[in-house]
């Protein structure tokens, strides 16, 4: 076999593949023998049939043409093979040359990952938000750590804001009573603003039993937009009594003894959590800097692809929570033609940052070895409340796993970019990620991971996914199969009507 290359774009190529005759052999000879098997042809015992008759009965240029079908897929893989194609999509093949006993010449067109020129890694620089906490900080959250430590009392007083009551509501619209708004003892924090709009300000001032009446629009139902007059009764007051913020507080709240560490505590929690915010941060302009310096194209399919994959997912995500497509967009305030154009344009984003980290992968030879998968694994199925094994055996079962090592690869792709980079807060100093380190499994984890193997191993289908998770592995897509040719495939299959044995 013979193959060529030919750049149509920097993420397209042409293939032009020359295969000799004899390479066919093999695929024309299990034809023969599966049609052979198909095929009931009087005087022949099923299988027994000879090739010649074979032609006679169905015609030799059907027979050459079911054969080429057959042998395509495993010709392109080597011609893709041999000519390095780092394909992205399915091939548009072509057979332009092709006749009994002479060469087969056929083309196949494909998206391909484009080659990109990167910066110098140390040449990168990011600047971030510097890590700081304030008093005012820290007391907001022991404040918020009193407030769910704090205990209801009830009082014989009018409603303030702040208080906790129990109140019978009831609405009319028209003089008619609205179908399904009443409720009785409805609990509701006085001021949280979270049922209907002017409640706060009707009940605010009335004393236990004492009903009050307002005019608000109605939000859901039949009669959703019109006015309703509304009735709220309080039926009990109740004031929120709030702990005092001392040592026997931080004892019931905390593991802490004193109130001075349970605050040096949230002060570590506090900076902890803007330290992760900042590793966030850089990460996102990191990569907002490098699609700035680097050109990236992106095939049309890919982009295309994207798209219809977000739109299936917010279809999906949507159908969920009873809501429409158009009903989602009135509440974000764009036109479908303003959405449409910001899912485009963030496709393209993710699609060139996934193509930079993955020259990034094979510039570095970044790899994956079983028990970073293995932790990964187990990590995800812990999250999922799955057992690894299970997890395992789902992964393998689609194209779960070669996501998932994608995944993988281009996080610690990110995370060496970031490691190398000059970072910066906003004044000018540097700045210390606290980026994760991976810590080593351990012996029940590294057991799970046994489970993991084996569930992997005898998951249905034999997936390829499965068995290239096993091995160290970087970003590489799986090889593409061809469609079709221009030939109908399955020519064979139609003339016998491929429904088991038929008489001829």
């Amino acid at each position: 076999m013979k193959a060529t290359k030919e750049t149509l774009s920097p993420t397209r190529v042409k293939l032009t593949v020359e295969v000799p005759f004899d390479e066919l052999k093999p695929s024309l000879d299990a034809t023969y023998r599966k049609l052979a098997r198909q095929v009931r042809v009087s005087g022949f015992r099923p299988g027994k049939v000879p090739p010649r008759i074979l032609d006679q009965r169905l015609g030799r240029g059907v027979i050459l043409d079911e054969a080429v079908q057959e042998a395509l897929p495993q010709l392109y893989s080597e011609a893709v093979q041999a000519e390095e194609v780092d394909v992205l999509s399915r091939p548009e093949v072509d057979i332009t040359e092709f006749a009994d006993g002479g060469h087969l010449v056929f083309t196949a067109e494909v998206d391909v990952r484009p080659e990109l020129t990167l910066p110098e890694f140390s040449d990168l620089t990011v600047t971030v938000d510097a890590v700081e906490v304030t008093d005012e900080q820290v007391e907001e959250q022991l404040g918020a750590l009193r407030d769910r430590f704090a205990q209801l009392t009830p009082v014989e007083r009018p409603v303030q804001s702040g208080d906790f009551v129990s109140l019978d509501l009831s609405a009319e619209a028209d003089g008619k009573p609205v179908e399904g708004a009443e409720a009785t003892g409805l609990s509701y924090e006085v001021g949280s603003g979270n049922l209907v709009e002017g409640l706060d300000e009707a009940i605010i001032g009335a004393a236990d039993g004492e009903s009050r009446t307002f005019t608000t629009e109605l939000l859901a139902g039949d009669q959703a937009g019109q006015p309703a007059e509304v009735t709220a009764t309080v039926r009990g007051v109740k004031e929120k009594e709030l702990p005092a913020l001392d040592d026997d507080f931080a004892t019931t709240a905390s593991e802490f003894d004193t109130l001075g560490e349970l605050r040096a505590d949230v002060r570590q929690r506090l900076e902890q959590s803007r330290r992760a915010e900042q590793v966030g941060q850089a990460r996102e302009k990191l990569l907002e800097g490098l699609l700035e310096r680097v050109d990236v194209p992106v095939p049309d399919s890919l982009l295309t692809g994207e798209i219809e994959a977000r739109e299936h997912r917010l279809s999906h995500e949507l159908e969920h929570i009873g809501t429409d497509r158009a009903a989602y967009l009135e509440t974000l305030g764009q036109s479908a033609e303003e959405f449409d154009a910001e899912v485009r344009e963030s496709a393209g984003k993710a699609i060139r940052s996934q193509f930079i980290l993955d020259a990034v992968i094979d510039v570095e030879s970044i790899g994956i070895d079983q028990g970073e998968l293995m932790e990964q694994v187990i990590m995800r199925a812990q999250r999922s409340g799955m057992q690894p094994d299970v997890f395992a055996q789902q992964l393998a079962q689609g194209e779960g796993l070669q996501a998932l090592m994608a995944d993988v690869l281009r996080t610690k792709a990110l995370f060496l970019l970031l490691e190398n980079a000059t970072v910066v807060d906003g004044s000018g100093a540097p700045v210390e990620l606290a980026l994760p380190a991976r810590p080593a499994p351990d012996t029940d984890e590294a057991a799970e991971a046994d489970d993991v193997d084996e569930a992997a191993e005898d998951a249905p289908a034999g997936t390829e996914e499965a068995a290239e998770a096993a091995q160290p592995a970087t970003a590489q897509p799986a090889t593409a199969q061809p469609a079709t040719a221009q030939a109908e495939p399955g020519a064979a299959e139609a003339a016998t009507g491929d429904a088991g044995d038929r008489d001829i």
